[in-house]
């Protein structure tokens, strides 16, 4: 591969690793999200955690938790796309 392919995989990676932080920033805040929804759940009397409101707040409870999860199968795939990259760029 010569200088000027390596160049553009090296900005490419960059940009990767870029997105990456992004991500990984939007994973903390729907954590955090999460964290609280299901703070608020916990401290709902029991009558209330199995009204329509607390089905409503479980339910998305565990819809940030999907969320959460697919963006670390994300976070894992870019690792994945960046190691590649690098493994090019260093041959």
């Amino acid at each position: 591969m010569n200088k000027q392919r390596r160049t553009i995989l090296s900005k490419k990676v960059a940009e990767l690793e870029e997105l990456k932080r992004k991500l990984d920033e939007v994973k903390s805040d729907i954590e955090s999200v999460h964290d609280e929804e299901d703070d608020a759940f916990s401290n709902l009397p029991e009558g209330i955690q199995d009204s329509e409101r607390g089905e409503t707040m479980q339910e998305n409870i565990d819809s940030l938790d999907e969320a959460f999860s697919n963006l670390d199968d994300i976070i894992s795939n870019i690792d994945d796309v960046i190691d590649s990259l690098n493994e090019v760029i260093e041959r």
